[in-house]
């Protein structure tokens, strides 16, 4: 009974957040409280249980970054990459998106995707405003850049920090096999976008000629600020990348951050957290208790197992099976509790097969589960984030906007993978 009621009660909220008829925050606290009060959840699994509670690494990684990033607003710093950015292209827009979602992807194999976004939707905004463009394709792009960068590094995605650790993988093992194919993805990804946003590269001659009168460096309104800001946010950068040394939780780093940020600097508390999106943070916490309460009733372990056994033992269908499956569950829930779950079975597994034969069901769900996050709008944190930001700005992204996207990106990056895992280990 409890099983039948949760997934009716995570596909009512997913129909609801793709239809947009309700406020997809409002939708996941109803789906959230719907999972606790049938007991479907509890307490203790909503709130402390790692494998099926909120995930408070993802919530408070978020809350750092925003606070970091909103006192670096006030410095104009934001303005000053805008115009740098549009200056360097030329005004050309699909030259300005080229570049942009390079940087995103570079960004995003040394920070999570999360942030990266955080850092680069603001620059984003200012640009299009300048050029007289519509931001809400450049946003897309943009996330769906940090989510394949994001893929080719142990820090660059959550999942892989859940994939390294359990399979005990290193910094290094991530870029031997995972970051040669993120750079293909990368160059074929710049020429979809040509094609997919074709109608957004509106060319404005009078606009481009006064971006390129101007001077960046006047969009500067705080020097010492900046210089405060900029050291956090390059400690903060440096203990990401330091993860495996360090051992500090990246929501740890990011609330340090902030609190350093706040208290060394003459920025108010209030001022400080003016551009903190609650409503994204929320709505976070409302989908990880809907998708616990999956997990707690055996659903997302019984679909999982189901998967597997299909394969009958034979290495090749799993590793296939294995990257298809995790792209299409990780369009429909997130794909950091998609992998929490999913690696104590790929484990098994890997220890089916010798040596480092079997290393190949950790490549596949890896870049199944990264690649299968840009599929929906609500299948990889980053997304929900862009989502949140454009709303906040006025220009917002449709459920189906995005996915629309989403699932020709997603389906032509894991097809292109699908040869890349059999040619090189099978």
């Amino acid at each position: 009974m409890q099983v039948t009621a949760a997934i009716v009660i995570f596909l009512g909220a997913y129909v609801l957040i793709a239809t947009e008829k309700v406020h997809r925050t409002a939708v996941a606290l109803g789906g959230a409280g719907l999972m606790l009060l049938l007991h479907i959840t509890d307490a203790e699994g909503s709130f402390f249980s790692e494998e099926s509670g909120i995930d408070w690494n993802v919530i408070f990684l978020l809350l750092g970054m925003m606070i970091i990033v909103s006192v670096l607003r006030q410095t104009g710093v934001f303005e000053y990459v805008a115009i740098w950015a549009a200056k360097r292209a030329r005004g050309r827009p699909y030259r300005l998106m080229v570049m942009l979602v390079v940087l995103t992807a570079g960004a995003s194999a040394l920070l999570d995707n999360v942030t990266t976004v955080l850092l680069v939707a603001p620059v984003t905004f200012l640009v299009c405003e300048r050029l007289g463009l519509k931001p809400e394709a450049y946003l897309i792009a943009e996330v769906m850049a940090s989510n394949i960068g994001g893929t080719a590094t142990l820090v660059g995605d959550p999942p892989n920090i859940i994939i390294a650790s359990r399979g005990d993988l290193s910094f290094n093992d991530f870029l031997v096999h995972l970051a040669p194919m993120v750079v293909v993805l990368m160059a074929v990804f710049c020429l979809l976008c040509r094609w997919l946003f074709r109608s957004a590269f509106h060319y404005d001659p009078d606009r481009v000629a006064e971006v390129m009168a101007l001077r960046e460096r006047e969009a500067i309104t705080d020097r010492k600020l900046l210089a405060q800001g900029l050291t956090v946010l390059a400690i903060v950068i440096a203990a990401f990348v330091l993860h495996p040394v360090l051992h500090y939780e990246p929501s740890v780093v990011a609330l340090l951050g902030a609190g350093l940020l706040v208290a060394a600097t003459e920025v108010t508390t209030e001022d400080a957290l003016s551009e903190v999106e609650w409503p994204t943070l929320v709505f976070f916490a409302g989908l990880f208790v809907m998708v616990g309460g999956l997990v707690e009733t055996g659903v997302i372990d019984d679909v999982s197992e189901a998967a597997t056994d299909a394969t009958g033992g034979d290495l090749g269908a799993a590793s296939m099976l294995l990257l298809w499956a995790s792209a299409g569950l990780s369009a429909l829930v997130d794909n950091i509790p998609y992998v929490a779950t999913m690696s104590p079975i790929v484990s098994d597994l890997v220890q089916q097969h010798p040596g480092t034969e079997g290393h190949v069901l950790w490549w596949s769900l890896a870049l199944g589960a990264d690649l299968g996050g840009n599929a929906t709008a609500i299948g990889a944190s980053a997304n929900v984030v862009v989502l949140g930001l454009a709303a906040r700005n006025g220009t917002p992204i449709s459920f189906w906007r995005f996915t629309r996207y989403g699932l020709v990106v997603t389906l032509l990056t894991v097809a292109l993978c699908t040869p890349y895992l059999w040619l090189r280990y099978l």
